[in-house]
């Protein structure tokens, strides 16, 4: 148990170091270049390498049916429950979805790796691309409140490196390709070079968020979604299904992963409360580490 803490703690160290930079080297560090580096060069090794950990079958893509069923079970009824707890249509917006839009990829893959091991790294990888498509598809419809475009929604997404590299990923895989031990390692040493630079990114943009006056029901309302609701809720569902303990429980954690950086970015288009997105943000990330340590000491044991 102690080893498996100090595993979280070091993951956590990435983003205060992150954050430390920004601090000390304020325009000298900047996020936007990172984020280029991040989103086109060393998120597609993770993918690469996360498609390579373990051969395909088709229980692997039934954790991403179940995931997106575990999405549109929640996603109907929080858009009610928001209907009458706000006015506001932006704060409508913001609430129904910004809790399921968790940080799979950042925080969600190094932590299944640090909780899990490696074996994790399949099951994390398939889900941080659902995830990517609920962003880009459901987030940026809810964003705009039903002005979105889906076909451009849609051809963005292919234009995102992971997606092309992670169906060539999968392709190969179920192909049985077998690739050069030298450039499978070289795909390792760019899947960890990529989620270390993943982290870092994420404590620079934290560095410059600043908690603002914010409706407290919006805080109140999408922090309990997101750390009480949605988990009880897809513990419930997931209990359900035939799927292993092991993988229930990998399921469960990127389900409690704190509030997505996109959502910044979808709300900042759409002119939704920028501001207060980027506030819940910073107060998911934080109010995560208690969360993930409660995860650890009590809720694994159970899947164990």
């Amino acid at each position: 148990m102690i080893q498996t803490l100090l595993s979280i703690l070091f993951v956590y160290l990435f983003i205060a170091l992150g954050y430390l930079a920004k601090r000390l080297f304020k325009e000298r560090i900047d996020p936007k270049t990172l984020t280029i580096m991040s989103v086109y060069f060393m998120q597609p090794f993770v993918s690469i390498w996360g498609f390579s950990t373990a051969k395909l079958h088709w229980e692997h893509f039934d954790v991403v049916g179940i995931y997106f069923g575990i999405i549109g079970l929640l996603l109907i009824p929080s858009i009610f429950v928001a209907r009458v707890l706000f006015d506001d249509p932006k704060e409508r917006s913001i609430f129904s979805i910004a809790g399921f839009v968790g940080n799979t990829g950042n925080i969600g893959i190094p932590l299944g790796i640090a909780l899990f091991g490696e074996q994790s790294v399949i099951y994390t990888t398939l889900i941080n691309l659902a995830n990517v498509i609920v962003v880009y598809v459901l987030g940026a419809y809810i964003y705009s409140r039903g002005s979105f475009d889906i076909k451009t929604s849609l051809l963005n997404i292919i234009k995102i490196p992971i997606i092309p590299a992670s169906l060539i990923a999968m392709a190969f895989n179920v192909w049985g390709v077998t690739l050069p031990a030298q450039l499978m390692e070289f795909f390792k040493m760019g899947a960890y070079s990529g989620i270390v630079l993943q982290l870092f990114l994420l404590g620079t943009f934290l560095y410059g968020i600043k908690i603002r006056e914010v409706h407290p029901k919006l805080f109140l309302g999408t922090l309990s979604q997101k750390f009480l609701f949605v988990p009880l809720l897809s513990a419930l569902i997931l209990s359900l299904t035939g799927l292993p303990p092991f993988v229930q429980a990998v399921i469960l954690m990127e389900m409690m992963t704190p509030l997505a950086v996109a959502n910044i970015n979808l709300a900042s288009l759409y002119d939704c409360r920028p501001q207060d997105v980027t506030a819940l943000i910073l107060l998911s990330t934080l109010l995560f580490i208690p969360v993930l340590f409660l995860f650890v000491l009590w809720v694994m044991p159970l899947y164990s």
